[in-house]
């Protein structure tokens, strides 16, 4: 195990030191030890938390140009009123391109669609091109063969570290497709089976 320590068969990764910093909670400020956990340590154990892949699709306010983004660190929130969120890197030059018209679509990918998630995770200039889509009853992109579509608007946005938090209203929704999701674990993408 190249000298690490284990318990109960699992390898432990030692942290850096801890770092001492202050809260206040209800008007009580307290001082509370934060790990200085590695970036490289929390990705590799985040990873092994399988989850679904959407795209978030909207329009250019500058221009009205249909644009995108995949994204795995997508919820919901609430079921009245019915509310969802997504986390969104502060890098990402999609995000701020639609973020000002306060309206998007999010598209739940399908298995097949691979080819889609790897297209809206990179920084092409044009993400629709060769893909097929329409506008959805609100005006957004819908990419065709989805498992569902949910159209939102934004809520609220909160500042997260590196992310921002984006909470959205759902105002409609549909099931598109009956096949199965497409999964993200670990770095690559799976398929779900029944147990």
């Amino acid at each position: 195990m190249n000298g690490s320590p284990t318990v109960n068969d699992h390898t432990v990764v030692n942290e850096m030191p801890s770092v001492d910093r202050t809260v206040t909670v209800n008007g009580t400020r307290t001082a509370v030890a934060e790990s200085a956990i590695r970036p490289e340590h929390f990705r590799d154990v985040l990873g092994r938390f399988a989850t679904g892949i959407v795209v978030v699709t909207g329009v250019s306010t500058a221009g009205g140009l249909p644009v995108g983004l995949a994204v795995n660190s997508f919820t919901s929130v609430s079921l009245t009123p019915p509310l969802v969120l997504f986390c969104i890197g502060h890098d990402s030059t999609s995000w701020p391109e639609m973020r000002g018209t306060g309206r998007f679509n999010v598209n739940i990918l399908a298995e097949g669609q691979r080819h889609i998630s790897a297209r809206f995770a990179s920084r092409s200039d044009n993400k629709f091109r060769g893909i097929d889509w329409s506008s959805a009853a609100n005006g957004m992109p819908v990419i065709d063969g989805v498992l569902g579509l949910l159209e939102c608007t934004v809520e609220a946005v909160h500042a997260a570290g590196d992310h921002d938090v984006v909470v959205a209203r759902v105002h409609r929704m549909e099931v598109r497709d009956g096949g199965l999701p497409l999964l993200f674990y670990r770095g690559g993408y799976g398929r779900y089976t029944d147990l």
